[in-house]
């Protein structure tokens, strides 16, 4: 009687014992029980007196019938009393506790990968940058290793072309003498028979006599004049082979170079009057002093001032033989010097022709040059990068572009070793 409809227990309710009682009334000693509840009983329980049912303890949340029916006397079973009850949830098993879960783990999750996803573009970012910076060094260092490699195949150029040169100098160099001093002893014989012989001669062959003679002075002074060039060209190719026992000292170089550069110019002056070039000095004044040979290291700063004053002259020349062209170009030469770490470098740049890039791989070699014939022998350069490179521990490097500018590029080391073969 009186059973609650749709009962409802919170889930620390979860500890049951059900009690129960018939409504017969006639020898009580022979009522019995039968119960079962559903959902955690498979079979109905055993028949028995007493009218309780056992505890079930820490049932779990969900809907339960607990059905009881009665023996009488006479033997007979009643239809089953019916309770239907439901055990809830607690509050954080619930739909909206589990919603409200689901929302948490999938912002988690959701701000996890984001956070890991910025963290692998940075990674990334980092990485690429690294590896940026590798391909840079890599790239750097490839380059210096081609450089490096460019020198030393170079420098064994330039020790057999050497030897080569000293054999060649020494046995040109006395038939050479000979030529010379006879073209001297002729010139002076011919003038000797002018003024003997000939004048004694008749009217009729003396001035056919001269003529001869002054063709024979003529040839002399060609053969003079060809030979001297040819000795000049010997001895230069005897400097370039030998070793300089010059004396290491403690120089100036911003002296040493601005010295060089106006007696270059100065030079140049004196052979054409009409020349003017614009000069500039840019010197580091941290530099103190280097160690050096003056006077190898002073030819080769001169030889190299020669050649920018004679391309910037060419240039100059050819410009103002062409109507409008040379109108706003100013011969320049321009000489810089830095302190780059443990080394010293030196740049000689002028706004001249350029030079071809044809001819870039060659200008180094002995006997190569682009001047026309009497102006230069080639070995000029040669004879530069020998100093620099053997006799200072040093490279000579060039910069050039064809029609705007060269730029030559000297880098010596700080300290030079006294022991050194110059």
């Amino acid at each position: 009687y009186n059973m609650p409809v749709n009962l409802q227990l919170s889930h620390n309710n979860n500890y049951i014992n059900f009690r129960y009682t018939s409504n017969q009334y006639k020898q009580p000693d022979r009522i019995k029980y039968r119960y079962i509840l559903e959902g955690i009983d498979k079979i109905w329980s055993d028949a028995a007196e007493k009218p309780f049912s056992e505890n079930y303890r820490d049932l779990p949340p969900g809907k339960y019938r607990f059905k009881v029916r009665c023996k009488s006397y006479n033997g007979r079973w009643s239809s089953a009393a019916v309770l239907d009850f439901t055990i809830l949830s607690p509050w954080w098993q619930r739909w909206w506790a589990l919603l409200t879960y689901a929302i948490i783990a999938g912002s988690a999750i959701r701000s996890y990968i984001s956070y890991r996803s910025r963290s692998l573009h940075r990674e990334n970012m980092l990485l690429e940058a690294k590896v940026n910076q590798r391909t840079e060094e890599l790239k750097r260092s490839i380059a210096e290793l081609q450089s490096t490699q460019s020198q030393l195949i170079q420098s064994e150029k330039m020790a057999s072309l050497g030897e080569l040169t000293a054999g060649i100098a020494h046995e040109i160099q006395n038939p050479l003498n000979f030529v010379n001093n006879f073209s001297e002893v002729n010139t002076e014989l011919l003038q000797e028979l002018t003024d003997g012989p000939v004048a004694r001669l008749p009217n009729e062959e003396k001035e056919e006599a001269r003529q001869i003679i002054s063709d024979l002075q003529q040839n002399m002074v060609k053969i003079g004049f060809h030979g001297k060039r040819a000795d000049s060209i010997v001895k230069s190719m005897l400097q370039h082979s030998r070793s300089s026992n010059g004396q290491i000292e403690n120089v100036d170089i911003n002296a040493l170079a601005d010295e060089y550069l106006r007696l270059s110019y100065h030079g140049m002056r004196a052979k054409d009057k009409q020349f003017n070039a614009y000069m500039k000095t840019d010197f580091d004044e941290k530099i103190q002093v280097v160690q050096a040979v003056p006077q190898e290291l002073g030819r080769v700063l001169l030889n190299l001032f020669n050649n920018s004053f004679y391309a910037v002259k060419e240039k100059n020349k050819r410009l103002m033989e062409q109507p409008g062209e040379g109108i706003g170009y100013e011969p320049s030469v321009k000489v810089t010097t830095r302190k780059i770490e443990n080394k010293i470098e030196i740049r000689i740049e002028d706004n001249g022709s350029g030079i071809p890039p044809s001819i870039r791989d060659k200008i180094f070699q002995p006997f190569f040059t682009t001047k026309p014939s009497g102006e230069g022998t080639g070995l000029g350069l040669s004879l530069s990068y020998d100093i620099v490179t053997k006799g200072h521990g040093g490279s000579l490097t060039v910069e050039t572009k064809d029609g705007e500018y060269t730029r030559f590029i000297i880098l010596l080391p700080n300290s030079l070793n006294a022991k050194n073969d110059l």
